[in-house]
């Protein structure tokens, strides 16, 4: 049953936003097996520093950042935004490596920020829970229950940076109807 759940987080987290998406701001890639996708109606700089301080809230820690448009800029080239995002910290390292050594080929777990057609941004990330799947044989419920822990921990963040208000839970201001 808990296989069921992503499936049903990445319906329920895009229906958060479908109200203030166009259809233009469909992701520019399918959906793919293991994976949350979230097209959101942010732009890619608004998205990236409301997953930052989604990581922070979470208690994560940001270890690694990657951008090929970025590097692309640095050569004169302008391509649509991306980042990875590598995310973890250092207990769950322990009781990952502890489980199982091999499993430590996908640490840190990245999320990916990329701008649409349309100037809004998809965040998506690989769940913990197929990351880690490869490794239960080996890793046993140890590992089993630390992704379950980070599948619940990956959708708090994703949840945190795409809902409507800000990723503090303020209330952000929003344009009234007049």
């Amino acid at each position: 049953m808990r296989i069921l759940r992503f499936p049903v987080l990445a319906i329920v987290l895009m229906l958060t936003v479908a109200g203030s998406l166009t259809a233009s701001a469909a992701p520019v890639w399918p959906n793919r097996h293991g994976w949350i996708i979230q097209p959101t109606p942010y732009s890619f700089d608004e998205l990236t520093a409301r997953l930052k301080r989604a990581i922070v809230d979470e208690e994560m820690n940001l270890v690694t950042q990657a951008s090929a448009s970025d590097g692309a800029r640095m050569q004169g080239i302008e391509i649509p935004g991306n980042r990875v995002f590598g995310v973890f910290r250092n207990d769950f390292a322990r009781r990952m490596l502890h489980a199982s050594l091999a499993a430590g080929i996908e640490a840190p777990i990245r999320f990916y920020v990329t701008e649409n057609p349309n100037g809004t941004a998809t965040l998506a990330y690989k769940t913990p829970h197929m990351l880690f799947k490869p490794y239960f044989e080996d890793g046993g419920d140890e590992l089993r229950e630390l992704a379950e822990e980070l599948n619940e921990i990956f959708k708090t963040i994703t949840i945190r940076a795409i809902r409507p208000e800000g990723p503090d839970g303020q209330s952000e201001a929003s344009p009234s109807a007049n």
